[in-house]
């Protein structure tokens, strides 16, 4: 199992706590995200990431060459980062998608705990890590479910139709690894892609009963996106942080 994480924004709603640095590079209670994503993959065992840069992508590249850690990490380069979403970002990975792997947005802060219950979650080709709530904003990625198959995704979704929203991070094992790669491939083909999210290629093989989704209900994570979700995060990360804290030290 490696991780590939998507890492190429510039976040610009974060560019005063960045100090005009990539996005993933957003300190958060005195280490940057992707320094929290890192420690949550190697303390659930995961022993190698990807990481797709773009906007600031030398100064990510030190940063990551800078520290010993129990992962090796490698990175690519998206070079359409300024005027693509994430879909071209995921493609320019392709190449790493050769084994099970579980694929992470670069603005999502989590509790190892959180990976671990994807990683455990019953075989499925593909798997989504998705939560519940009272109720969701224009900004969610909302889900529409069948027990536990994925019938849509998107934040356009009507609110009859919501039953929970992803947490931007999905397991990809056996068959589901191949199925993915040859679905960016697909959508690629198509002129609109550089506007797309790669979750609009998991909605079109939800509707081909492919995916299956693992509730992570009561655990720790927060999307990074806003000035305020810093305030948030740094609240959460006090609640985990410490290792003999840590709901994962036990799992």
């Amino acid at each position: 199992m490696k991780a590939i994480i998507l890492s190429a924004g510039r976040g610009k709603r974060l560019a005063r706590a960045s100090g005009e640095g990539p996005k993933c590079m957003v300190p958060v209670q005195g280490q940057p995200l992707i320094e929290w994503q890192l420690d949550s993959l190697a303390r659930c065992g995961i022993p190698r990431a990807s990481v797709v840069l773009g906007y600031g992508a030398d100064k990510v590249r030190r940063l990551l060459s800078a520290r010993r850690r129990p992962i090796r990490v490698d990175s690519r380069f998206n070079p359409f980062f300024a005027v693509a979403d994430n879909l071209v970002s995921c493609w320019m990975a392709r190449d790493c998608m050769n084994e099970d792997f579980v694929l992470i947005n670069g603005d999502t802060l989590f509790e190892p705990a959180v990976l671990q219950r994807l990683l455990e979650a019953p075989p499925a080709p593909v798997t989504l890590a998705v939560d519940h709530k009272a109720s969701y904003d224009a900004d969610d990625m909302k889900v529409q479910l069948a027990g536990d198959r994925l019938l849509a995704i998107g934040k356009d979704l009507a609110p009859e139709r919501v039953d929970a929203e992803s947490i931007g991070m999905i397991r990809f094992r056996a068959a589901g690894v191949g199925w993915f790669r040859d679905a960016l491939e697909r959508a690629m083909q198509d002129p609109a892609a550089l506007g797309r999210w790669y979750l609009s290629v998991i909605g079109a093989m939800a509707e081909r009963g492919q995916v299956r989704v693992q509730p992570v209900a009561g655990l720790d994570w927060c999307e990074v996106d806003y000035p305020l979700d810093l305030v948030r995060a740094a609240r959460m990360l006090g609640r985990w942080v410490d290792p003999g804290l840590s709901r994962a030290g036990s799992a």
